[in-house]
């Protein structure tokens, strides 16, 4: 997938991945999309929420391998 911006947040935990990523979207523009990579288990449900409660669209979740995933957000 696309991304317009890539942010790296691994090794830092909860709030940090998702601030960086507010921060990070800020900065876009709407339809834009932002690929964050993350190390914290909870960032899975972490960013399903942000996204619920930001709204801004989850585009994708990955799993790469134990502890490292891949999120899409796509700017509201």
């Amino acid at each position: 997938m696309h991304a317009d911006k890539e942010i790296d947040t691994r090794g830092l935990n909860c709030p940090l991945p998702i601030l960086k990523a507010k921060k990070a979207l800020a900065d876009m523009n709407s339809g834009e999309v932002l690929k964050i990579l993350a190390t914290d288990n909870s960032s899975l449900r972490d960013f399903k929420m942000f996204a619920k409660q930001s709204g801004n669209e989850l585009v994708e979740q990955q799993t790469l391998a134990p502890n490292e995933f891949v999120h899409w957000l796509r700017r509201r």
